[in-house]
Protein backbone atom coordinates (compact mmCIF):
# COMPACT_ATOMS: atom_id res chain seq x y z
CA UNK A 1 0.00 0.00 0.00
CA UNK A 2 1.56 3.32 -1.03
CA UNK A 3 1.63 6.54 0.95
CA UNK A 4 -1.37 8.09 -0.76
CA UNK A 5 -3.74 5.30 0.22
CA UNK A 6 -2.41 4.43 3.68
CA UNK A 7 -4.22 6.55 6.28
CA UNK A 8 -2.45 7.76 9.43
CA UNK A 9 -4.73 6.58 12.22
CA UNK A 10 -2.82 5.66 15.34
CA UNK A 11 -0.64 8.76 15.94
CA UNK A 12 -0.22 12.43 15.18
CA UNK A 13 0.47 13.51 11.61
CA UNK A 14 4.13 14.56 11.39
CA UNK A 15 5.26 17.60 9.42
CA UNK A 16 8.68 18.89 8.42
CA UNK A 17 9.22 22.40 7.06
CA UNK A 18 11.77 23.74 4.58
CA UNK A 19 12.39 27.50 4.49
CA UNK A 20 12.26 29.32 7.83
CA UNK A 21 11.49 32.78 6.49
CA UNK A 22 8.57 35.19 6.73
CA UNK A 23 5.61 32.90 6.04
CA UNK A 24 6.98 29.95 8.04
CA UNK A 25 5.66 31.44 11.28
CA UNK A 26 2.08 31.11 10.02
CA UNK A 27 2.72 27.40 9.54
CA UNK A 28 4.35 27.03 12.95
CA UNK A 29 1.36 28.70 14.58
CA UNK A 30 -1.14 26.54 12.68
CA UNK A 31 0.65 23.37 13.80
CA UNK A 32 0.69 24.63 17.40
CA UNK A 33 -3.05 25.25 17.28
CA UNK A 34 -3.64 21.71 16.05
CA UNK A 35 -1.10 20.11 18.41
CA UNK A 36 -3.56 17.42 19.44
CA UNK A 37 -3.50 16.04 15.90
CA UNK A 38 -0.13 16.97 14.39
CA UNK A 39 3.45 17.87 15.24
CA UNK A 40 6.47 19.50 13.63
CA UNK A 41 9.44 17.15 13.77
CA UNK A 42 12.01 18.86 11.50
CA UNK A 43 12.90 22.28 10.11
CA UNK A 44 15.40 23.12 7.39
CA UNK A 45 17.09 26.27 6.10
CA UNK A 46 20.43 27.07 4.50
CA UNK A 47 20.65 30.17 6.73
CA UNK A 48 22.12 28.94 10.02
CA UNK A 49 20.69 31.83 12.05
CA UNK A 50 17.17 31.44 10.66
CA UNK A 51 17.40 27.70 11.22
CA UNK A 52 18.55 28.09 14.83
CA UNK A 53 15.72 30.51 15.58
CA UNK A 54 13.11 28.18 14.05
CA UNK A 55 14.45 25.13 15.87
CA UNK A 56 14.49 27.01 19.16
CA UNK A 57 10.93 28.28 18.80
CA UNK A 58 9.43 24.98 17.65
CA UNK A 59 11.58 22.32 19.32
CA UNK A 60 11.99 20.60 15.96
CA UNK A 61 15.29 19.11 14.79
CA UNK A 62 17.25 21.44 12.52
CA UNK A 63 18.90 20.63 9.19
CA UNK A 64 20.98 22.79 6.86
CA UNK A 65 19.95 20.95 3.69
CA UNK A 66 16.83 19.28 2.35
CA UNK A 67 18.83 16.18 1.44
CA UNK A 68 20.07 15.81 5.01
CA UNK A 69 16.59 16.33 6.42
CA UNK A 70 15.01 13.76 4.12
CA UNK A 71 17.64 11.22 5.16
CA UNK A 72 16.74 11.64 8.83
CA UNK A 73 13.12 12.73 9.09
CA UNK A 74 10.15 10.70 10.32
CA UNK A 75 7.71 13.20 8.78
CA UNK A 76 4.71 12.22 6.71
CA UNK A 77 4.51 15.53 4.84
CA UNK A 78 7.11 18.17 3.97
CA UNK A 79 6.04 21.83 3.85
CA UNK A 80 7.78 24.05 1.29
CA UNK A 81 7.96 27.70 2.38
CA UNK A 82 11.05 28.39 0.30
CA UNK A 83 11.41 30.89 -2.58
CA UNK A 84 8.81 30.05 -5.22
CA UNK A 85 11.34 29.17 -7.90
CA UNK A 86 12.62 26.31 -5.75
CA UNK A 87 9.24 24.66 -5.17
CA UNK A 88 9.26 22.39 -8.19
CA UNK A 89 12.67 20.77 -7.75
CA UNK A 90 12.15 20.44 -3.99
CA UNK A 91 8.67 18.96 -4.38
CA UNK A 92 10.01 16.40 -6.82
CA UNK A 93 12.86 15.52 -4.42
CA UNK A 94 10.42 15.10 -1.53
CA UNK A 95 8.04 13.01 -3.63
CA UNK A 96 10.85 10.70 -4.70
CA UNK A 97 11.63 10.21 -1.00
CA UNK A 98 8.07 8.91 -0.59
CA UNK A 99 6.69 11.83 1.43
CA UNK A 100 3.65 14.00 0.86
CA UNK A 101 4.24 17.62 -0.20
CA UNK A 102 2.61 20.85 0.93
CA UNK A 103 3.76 23.92 -0.97
CA UNK A 104 3.10 27.60 -0.41
CA UNK A 105 1.87 29.77 -3.24
CA UNK A 106 2.63 29.99 -6.04
CA UNK A 107 3.25 26.28 -6.50
CA UNK A 108 5.81 27.11 -9.20
CA UNK A 109 6.95 30.06 -11.30
CA UNK A 110 6.80 28.22 -14.63
CA UNK A 111 3.92 26.24 -16.14
CA UNK A 112 6.00 23.20 -17.03
CA UNK A 113 7.43 23.05 -13.52
CA UNK A 114 3.92 22.96 -12.07
CA UNK A 115 3.04 20.08 -14.38
CA UNK A 116 6.26 18.30 -13.38
CA UNK A 117 5.34 18.59 -9.69
CA UNK A 118 1.94 17.02 -10.19
CA UNK A 119 3.39 14.24 -12.33
CA UNK A 120 6.16 13.45 -9.83
CA UNK A 121 3.72 13.19 -6.94
CA UNK A 122 1.39 11.01 -8.98
CA UNK A 123 4.23 8.69 -9.92
CA UNK A 124 5.46 8.48 -6.33
CA UNK A 125 1.97 7.82 -4.98
CA UNK A 126 2.05 10.83 -2.63
CA UNK A 127 -0.23 13.79 -2.23
CA UNK A 128 0.54 17.33 -3.33
CA UNK A 129 -1.19 20.10 -1.37
CA UNK A 130 -1.06 23.73 -2.52
CA UNK A 131 -1.69 26.28 0.23
CA UNK A 132 -4.70 28.49 -0.55
CA UNK A 133 -5.57 29.58 2.96
CA UNK A 134 -7.60 32.61 1.82
CA UNK A 135 -10.27 30.24 0.55
CA UNK A 136 -11.03 29.51 4.19
CA UNK A 137 -11.77 33.16 5.02
CA UNK A 138 -15.42 33.38 6.22
CA UNK A 139 -16.07 36.29 3.86
CA UNK A 140 -14.94 34.31 0.81
CA UNK A 141 -16.71 31.15 1.98
CA UNK A 142 -19.95 33.17 2.08
CA UNK A 143 -19.30 34.52 -1.43
CA UNK A 144 -18.42 31.10 -2.81
CA UNK A 145 -21.61 29.63 -1.30
CA UNK A 146 -23.71 32.42 -2.85
CA UNK A 147 -22.21 31.79 -6.30
CA UNK A 148 -22.60 28.01 -5.97
CA UNK A 149 -26.24 28.45 -4.92
CA UNK A 150 -26.92 30.51 -8.05
CA UNK A 151 -27.98 33.58 -6.11
CA UNK A 152 -26.38 36.01 -8.59
CA UNK A 153 -28.19 34.51 -11.55
CA UNK A 154 -25.96 35.25 -14.50
CA UNK A 155 -22.72 36.95 -13.44
CA UNK A 156 -21.95 39.97 -15.60
CA UNK A 157 -18.85 41.63 -14.15
CA UNK A 158 -16.08 40.80 -11.67
CA UNK A 159 -13.40 43.16 -10.43
CA UNK A 160 -10.48 42.29 -8.14
CA UNK A 161 -8.10 44.88 -6.68
CA UNK A 162 -4.92 44.46 -4.65
CA UNK A 163 -3.60 47.85 -3.58
CA UNK A 164 -0.73 47.07 -1.24
CA UNK A 165 2.75 48.39 -0.64
CA UNK A 166 6.13 46.71 -0.67
CA UNK A 167 9.01 49.18 -0.13
CA UNK A 168 12.40 48.74 -1.72
CA UNK A 169 13.67 47.49 1.64
CA UNK A 170 11.33 44.50 1.36
CA UNK A 171 12.87 43.44 -1.94
CA UNK A 172 16.38 44.17 -0.67
CA UNK A 173 15.85 41.93 2.37
CA UNK A 174 16.72 38.79 0.38
CA UNK A 175 18.56 38.33 -2.90
CA UNK A 176 15.81 36.13 -4.37
CA UNK A 177 13.02 38.67 -3.89
CA UNK A 178 11.87 40.46 -7.00
CA UNK A 179 13.59 38.02 -9.38
CA UNK A 180 12.00 36.07 -12.20
CA UNK A 181 13.91 32.91 -11.31
CA UNK A 182 12.84 32.58 -7.70
CA UNK A 183 10.00 34.97 -6.91
CA UNK A 184 7.77 36.37 -9.64
CA UNK A 185 6.18 39.78 -9.45
CA UNK A 186 3.13 41.44 -7.93
CA UNK A 187 0.72 39.14 -9.76
CA UNK A 188 2.51 35.89 -9.00
CA UNK A 189 3.70 36.55 -5.46
CA UNK A 190 1.65 39.10 -3.55
CA UNK A 191 -1.60 38.77 -5.54
CA UNK A 192 -1.44 35.02 -6.10
CA UNK A 193 -4.38 34.30 -3.79
CA UNK A 194 -6.46 36.94 -5.55
CA UNK A 195 -5.74 35.47 -8.97
CA UNK A 196 -6.94 32.18 -7.46
CA UNK A 197 -10.34 33.74 -6.73
CA UNK A 198 -10.96 34.40 -10.43
CA UNK A 199 -11.31 30.70 -11.21
CA UNK A 200 -12.33 29.28 -7.84
CA UNK A 201 -15.26 31.63 -7.27
CA UNK A 202 -16.31 32.71 -10.76
CA UNK A 203 -15.37 29.74 -12.93
CA UNK A 204 -13.10 28.86 -15.86
CA UNK A 205 -11.45 31.80 -17.63
CA UNK A 206 -11.64 31.97 -21.41
CA UNK A 207 -9.01 34.63 -22.13
CA UNK A 208 -6.88 37.40 -20.60
CA UNK A 209 -5.19 40.59 -21.78
CA UNK A 210 -2.62 42.13 -19.43
CA UNK A 211 -0.14 44.94 -18.92
CA UNK A 212 2.64 44.84 -16.36
CA UNK A 213 5.20 47.44 -15.37
CA UNK A 214 8.07 48.09 -13.01
CA UNK A 215 7.21 51.66 -12.15
CA UNK A 216 9.17 52.41 -9.00
CA UNK A 217 11.03 49.47 -7.47
CA UNK A 218 14.54 48.36 -8.48
CA UNK A 219 13.56 44.76 -9.27
CA UNK A 220 13.41 42.44 -12.29
CA UNK A 221 9.69 41.75 -12.04
CA UNK A 222 6.57 43.94 -12.10
CA UNK A 223 5.47 46.04 -9.15
CA UNK A 224 2.18 46.94 -10.91
CA UNK A 225 -0.15 45.19 -13.33
CA UNK A 226 -3.65 45.21 -14.80
CA UNK A 227 -5.55 42.59 -16.76
CA UNK A 228 -8.88 42.34 -18.57
CA UNK A 229 -10.52 38.96 -18.22
CA UNK A 230 -13.33 37.12 -19.98
CA UNK A 231 -14.84 33.99 -18.49
CA UNK A 232 -16.30 31.08 -20.44
CA UNK A 233 -19.68 32.03 -18.96
CA UNK A 234 -19.51 35.38 -20.78
CA UNK A 235 -18.75 37.38 -17.64
CA UNK A 236 -16.11 40.09 -18.00
CA UNK A 237 -13.90 41.82 -15.49
CA UNK A 238 -10.47 42.94 -14.41
CA UNK A 239 -7.74 42.51 -11.84
CA UNK A 240 -5.70 45.52 -10.76
CA UNK A 241 -2.56 45.06 -8.69
CA UNK A 242 0.12 47.37 -7.34
CA UNK A 243 2.72 47.20 -4.61
CA UNK A 244 3.18 50.99 -4.70
CA UNK A 245 0.24 52.15 -2.60
CA UNK A 246 1.07 55.12 -0.36
CA UNK A 247 1.80 54.82 2.52
CA UNK A 248 0.66 51.30 3.46
CA UNK A 249 -1.54 48.38 2.40
CA UNK A 250 -4.93 49.84 1.47
CA UNK A 251 -7.23 47.28 -0.14
CA UNK A 252 -7.68 43.69 -1.19
CA UNK A 253 -11.14 43.36 -2.71
CA UNK A 254 -13.48 41.49 -5.02
CA UNK A 255 -16.72 42.83 -6.53
CA UNK A 256 -19.25 40.63 -8.29
CA UNK A 257 -22.19 42.12 -10.20
CA UNK A 258 -24.85 39.73 -11.42
CA UNK A 259 -28.39 39.50 -12.75
CA UNK A 260 -29.89 39.09 -9.29
CA UNK A 261 -27.19 40.22 -6.88
CA UNK A 262 -24.30 42.54 -6.10
CA UNK A 263 -21.51 41.91 -3.58
CA UNK A 264 -18.42 43.85 -2.58
CA UNK A 265 -15.88 42.26 -0.24
CA UNK A 266 -13.09 44.64 0.72
CA UNK A 267 -10.93 45.65 3.61
CA UNK A 268 -7.18 45.29 3.47
CA UNK A 269 -7.43 41.56 2.59
CA UNK A 270 -11.02 40.62 1.58
CA UNK A 271 -11.93 40.62 5.27
CA UNK A 272 -14.95 42.96 5.24
CA UNK A 273 -18.27 42.51 3.47
CA UNK A 274 -18.99 46.05 2.24
CA UNK A 275 -22.12 45.32 0.22
CA UNK A 276 -24.35 42.24 0.07
CA UNK A 277 -27.63 42.45 -1.82
CA UNK A 278 -29.71 39.85 -3.64
CA UNK A 279 -33.19 39.86 -5.16
CA UNK A 280 -34.26 36.86 -3.10
CA UNK A 281 -33.55 36.53 0.65
CA UNK A 282 -31.73 33.53 2.06
CA UNK A 283 -30.96 32.31 5.61
CA UNK A 284 -27.25 32.87 4.92
CA UNK A 285 -27.90 36.63 4.84
CA UNK A 286 -28.41 36.64 8.60
CA UNK A 287 -24.85 35.46 9.11
CA UNK A 288 -23.18 37.98 6.82
CA UNK A 289 -22.35 40.51 9.53
CA UNK A 290 -20.56 37.79 11.44
CA UNK A 291 -18.39 36.92 8.42
CA UNK A 292 -16.43 40.19 8.47
CA UNK A 293 -13.40 40.30 10.73
CA UNK A 294 -10.50 42.57 11.65
CA UNK A 295 -7.04 41.62 10.48
CA UNK A 296 -3.56 43.01 10.88
CA UNK A 297 -2.12 40.53 8.39
CA UNK A 298 -2.77 40.24 4.67
CA UNK A 299 -2.19 36.50 5.07
CA UNK A 300 -5.53 36.16 6.88
CA UNK A 301 -6.22 33.48 9.45
CA UNK A 302 -6.86 30.50 7.21
CA UNK A 303 -3.70 28.44 7.75
CA UNK A 304 -5.07 26.40 10.71
CA UNK A 305 -8.24 25.64 8.73
CA UNK A 306 -6.12 24.63 5.76
CA UNK A 307 -4.07 22.31 7.97
CA UNK A 308 -7.26 20.82 9.36
CA UNK A 309 -8.18 19.63 5.88
CA UNK A 310 -4.67 18.30 5.18
CA UNK A 311 -4.66 16.31 8.43
CA UNK A 312 -8.11 14.90 7.70
CA UNK A 313 -7.00 13.91 4.19
CA UNK A 314 -3.92 12.11 5.50
CA UNK A 315 -6.16 10.28 7.96
CA UNK A 316 -8.37 9.15 5.10
CA UNK A 317 -11.32 11.18 6.38
CA UNK A 318 -11.60 13.93 3.72
CA UNK A 319 -10.78 14.96 0.19
CA UNK A 320 -8.14 17.65 -0.40
CA UNK A 321 -9.55 21.14 -0.87
CA UNK A 322 -6.60 22.32 -2.97
CA UNK A 323 -4.43 19.59 -4.41
CA UNK A 324 -1.85 19.93 -7.16
CA UNK A 325 -4.38 19.96 -9.98
CA UNK A 326 -6.40 22.65 -8.26
CA UNK A 327 -3.19 24.62 -7.79
CA UNK A 328 -2.47 24.36 -11.52
CA UNK A 329 -5.62 26.35 -12.31
CA UNK A 330 -4.34 29.57 -10.79
CA UNK A 331 -0.79 28.92 -12.05
CA UNK A 332 -2.14 28.55 -15.60
CA UNK A 333 -3.99 31.86 -15.28
CA UNK A 334 -0.87 33.55 -13.91
CA UNK A 335 1.27 32.28 -16.77
CA UNK A 336 -1.42 33.42 -19.21
CA UNK A 337 -1.29 36.93 -17.69
CA UNK A 338 2.47 37.08 -18.05
CA UNK A 339 2.42 35.76 -21.61
CA UNK A 340 -0.15 38.39 -22.56
CA UNK A 341 1.86 41.23 -21.03
CA UNK A 342 5.07 39.99 -22.64
CA UNK A 343 3.67 39.47 -26.12
CA UNK A 344 1.09 42.28 -26.22
CA UNK A 345 -1.76 39.97 -27.17
CA UNK A 346 -4.80 38.19 -25.84
CA UNK A 347 -4.01 34.76 -24.42
CA UNK A 348 -6.65 32.05 -24.58
CA UNK A 349 -6.95 29.35 -21.91
CA UNK A 350 -6.24 26.54 -21.48
CA UNK A 351 -2.60 27.05 -22.41
CA UNK A 352 -1.27 24.98 -25.28
CA UNK A 353 1.22 22.38 -24.10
Amino acid sequence: MNAITKPILDRKVRFALVGCGRIANNHFEAIRKLAADCELVDVCDIDADALAAAAASTGAAGHLSLTAMLAATTADCVILTTPSGLHSRQAIQVAKAGLHVMTEKPMATRWQEGLDMVRACDEAGVRLFVVKQNRRNPTLQALKNAVTAGRFGRIYMVNVSVFWTRPQSYYDSAAWRGTWEFDGGAFMNQASHYVDLLDWIVGPVESVMAYTGTLARDIEVEDTGVAAIKWRSGAMGSINVTMLTYPKNLEGSITILGEKGSVVIGGVAVNEIKHWEFSAPDPMDERIKEASYQTTSVYGFGHPLYYRNVIDVLRGEAKPETDGREGLKSLELLIGLYQSARDGRRVNLPLQY
